[in-house]
């Protein structure tokens, strides 16, 4: 069975849902038989290659919040996330492009390595405020999660998995997905958000039952 799951970089939320997932997962019996496969959604894609932004001022102008009520939410998602074990430091971070980021996880995927692409870009984001907006750190990141420097800086000088990067932008559109994270199980499957562990755990076993009761009966004479 597999799973994909549409998410963004810059997304406190899809961090979040993919721990979630990965909680409802460790405890799911057949885990060795679901593959998890990450899509790529960007939240904002109007904005400048290479350029940041301070995140508390652009969540406060995207939602018509003040500076105040930005911080607090904020300071809000970091208690959320620990919650769930993992470490924010999201007051003072940037925001910016991640469509290089996205493709930095395509070539992962190409390599075997995909989420511990992910997963080293999400904690240098939210935990080490390290950049993930720029192709010289990208490079340095994607190193550290088992790629060559080298190879990920060439492949980004020039268009390599821009395709794919856009092809699933395009299929999140055709699926209507506006907001991230956003989980497709066995193609039939949709949940949006980062749901809690159980209510996952309660999808995954829905459609794992689903799928071996659609299954085509054996042969007589076959087991």
């Amino acid at each position: 069975m597999r799973i994909e799951l549409w998410s963004d970089l810059v997304c406190p939320w899809c961090y979040l849902g993919k721990r979630r997932l990965e909680r409802a997962l460790s405890d799911f019996p057949h885990r060795a038989e679901v593959e998890v496969v990450h899509r790529a959604f960007e939240l904002d894609p109007t904005r400048p290659p290479g350029q940041t932004f301070d995140r508390v001022e652009s969540l406060a102008s995207k939602y018509g919040l003040t500076a105040q009520r930005a911080r607090g939410l904020e300071e809000e998602m970091e208690r959320r996330a620990a919650g769930d074990g993992l470490t924010y430091h999201l007051l003072g971070g940037v925001v910016g492009n991640t469509f290089d980021a996205h493709r930095v996880i395509h070539l992962g995927r190409a390599a075997g390595r995909e989420d511990a692409v992910l997963e080293r870009l999400y904690r240098a984001h939210f935990t080490e405020q390290r950049s993930i907006f720029d192709r010289a750190s990208l490079a340095d990141l994607a190193g550290e999660a088992g790629l060559a420097p080298p190879a990920v800086r060439e492949a980004l000088a020039g268009d390599a998995a821009a395709a794919e990067v856009r092809l699933e932008e395009q299929t999140a559109r055709e699926l209507g997905v506006t907001g991230v994270p956003f989980f497709v199980l066995d193609g039939r499957y949709a949940i949006s958000g980062a749901q809690p562990v159980e209510l996952l755990a309660t999808a995954l076993r829905r459609a794992w039952s689903e799928r071996r009761a659609a299954a085509p009966a054996p042969a007589p004479g076959q087991r």
